[in-house]
């Protein structure tokens, strides 16, 4: 089923309805044509690789079984008898029955046909399967304390916790409404949970919506989920305090640092600065608009800023990685003054690498053909890249399977306004 993206509120959701309504109507049917709820194919039920004679194949499994004794009994009596190995459980009790969560090693010949088959024999329903890999094999309160942990450190790791919790998931975050007041859909402070999606309050008075519609969530995930955004809460703003003093190609210093709201009045200074050429190719719409996005793009909420500041401290550049439901967004502006001189593309290897390291597949940068220094700047990521033009508006998608290459000594190879 397709997904209809007008429906919803983005992470990153910061253009204008009006002004912008023929860029944004071609963004949408370019994510219309490429979304969908299921899960990748080759995930879910896919056929497996050719078997290896004595290679085992690692699965994730998830089954109802009756609340009963000896119900889970018989169901590894069964996995057994198909010469499959337990290595992990976890039980997610319902009101009635109870959700099993299995780690499996099973013989790579044995398809998850079988698995399935097996499982349903011995009295497990709506079961769900997929391969698993060598980082599923560390123990969930050691994966859910380093979750923890990471989100404790930077506001702008929640969505990526929660996705990396909850497995493949849409995650998307809508601003507390104007004025105060209770969040979107009157949802209760504690969350509320529906089968498939969950809703979660944030910290700030917005919503977080997470949705994943192929497996339905249990209330121990929503338990975890909840336990993570009250974390967030308690901690209240924050972000990393490291910094990168690199020297351009001509001699100039320049310091890379993490930003947020607190970078506000800088940024609106930026903006001052800037040409209305330079503020429309960044905005796509009246340059009068660029300072109303601001405080949301600079927000950890909605994902991270790289800030670039000169050596007398004028910030001069501004990079985002931006959360966008189930995909990444990347998005440049540089001051007119420090153009083609390499900021930008270090700016864009760094947001990408850092996409990278947040386990997102591709990252996509929406643009116009006239925007040469952006179009070089992805060019010069030396990573694959699909070019998706609608209306005049030019999506860059760079799928991230290759390292990229980044260092201060390449600062004059890539630039971009």
């Amino acid at each position: 089923m397709t997904r209809k993206v007008t429906d919803v509120t983005h992470l990153n959701d910061c253009r204008p309805a009006n002004p912008w309504q023929r860029v944004t109507a071609a963004l949408h049917t370019w994510r219309t044509r490429r979304h969908e709820h299921a899960p990748p194919t080759d995930d879910t039920e896919s056929p497996a690789p050719e078997p290896v004679p004595g290679a085992n194949t690692l699965w994730r499994m998830r089954t109802t079984v009756k609340d009963e004794p000896g119900s889970l009994a018989v169901l590894c009596t069964a996995l057994a008898g198909h010469r499959v190995d337990i290595l992990s459980l976890q039980t997610h009790p319902l009101a009635e029955g109870t959700v099993d969560e299995f780690l499996l090693r099973a013989p790579g010949e044995l398809p998850a046909s079988a698995i399935s088959t097996a499982v349903r024999s011995a009295g497990g329903a709506d079961t769900w399967i997929e391969r698993a890999d060598a980082h599923d094999l560390v123990d969930a309160p050691t994966r859910i304390l380093g979750l923890a942990a990471r989100t404790a450190l930077d506001a702008a790791e929640l969505p990526l916790a929660l996705r990396q919790l909850l497995g493949r998931c849409t995650i998307r975050s809508q601003p507390a409404p104007a004025g105060g007041g209770r969040a979107a859909d009157g949802v209760p402070v504690e969350g509320a949970l529906d089968d498939t999606v969950m809703r979660l309050r944030a910290p700030e008075g917005g919503l977080i919506t997470v949705e994943r519609p192929y497996l339905p969530f249990t209330p121990t995930e929503f338990a975890r989920a909840r336990a993570l955004v009250e974390l967030d809460a308690r901690l209240g703003p924050r972000v990393p305090r490291g910094r990168d003093v690199l020297t351009l190609a001509e001699g100039s210093d320049i310091t890379v640092r993490r930003a947020d709201t607190r970078d506000l009045e800088a940024a609106r200074a930026m903006h001052e600065r800037c040409s209305d050429r330079t503020l429309k190719l960044r905005y796509h719409g009246p340059v009068g608009d660029a300072d109303r996005y601001l405080n949301h793009l600079l927000s950890p909420r909605f994902g991270r800023t790289l800030a670039v500041q000169t050596a007398s401290g004028r910030l001069v550049g501004l990079g985002h990685l931006l959360w966008d439901g189930d995909e990444t967004e990347i998005a440049l502006i540089v001051e007119d003054a420090w153009q083609r001189r390499g900021v930008g593309g270090e700016l864009l290897g760094r947001l990408v690498a850092m996409a990278t390291e947040g386990g997102c597949r591709s990252v996509y940068a929406v643009t116009q053909a006239s925007n040469t220094g952006m179009v070089a700047a992805m060019r010069g990521l030396g990573l694959p890249l699909d070019y998706q033009v609608e209306e005049g508006t030019l999506v860059i998608t760079a799928r991230l399977g290759e390292p990229v290459a980044s260092s201060a000594g390449e600062l004059g190879s890539a630039s971009a306004s």
